[in-house]
């Protein structure tokens, strides 16, 4: 069992995964100020903050799983666009990743397992 584990969720770099988690905690750091900013004071139920703890742990691996397709769609082409557009476009895709972390991230697990059980 702890193979599998190595080969899944510890098949991406440490740095890879430490940088992708803090841009991952942006989102639910936002849902928690903006429910804690609501008129009506409700506090966050549980399965929310469930899924909001899953979502973020996960988020690396679903980023992994986009930006492996889109190395796979793009290869090593250069595009020179505005800096604005950029950043809206990478926080977008950022969003979507992490909002569908919980069906995306099994891809990129599966992968990594896969990548990782081959011989040398």
């Amino acid at each position: 069992m702890h193979s599998i584990i190595a080969k899944t969720f510890g098949g991406l770099t440490p740095q890879y995964y430490f940088r992708q988690f803090v841009f991952g905690l942006f989102f639910p750091a936002f849902v928690i100020y903006a429910s804690s900013q609501s008129p009506t004071h409700n506090a966050i139920q549980a399965g929310a903050i469930a899924v909001l703890a899953i979502n973020t742990v996960l988020y690396p691996y679903s980023r992994f799983v986009y930006e492996s397709v889109v190395d796979f769609i793009m290869g090593k082409n250069v595009f020179f666009v505005n800096a604005l557009m950029l950043l809206i476009i990478k926080f977008f895709t950022m969003l979507l990743c992490w909002t569908f972390a919980i069906f995306i991230a099994p891809i990129g697990l599966i992968y990594l397992f896969v990548r990782n059980s081959k011989p040398n």
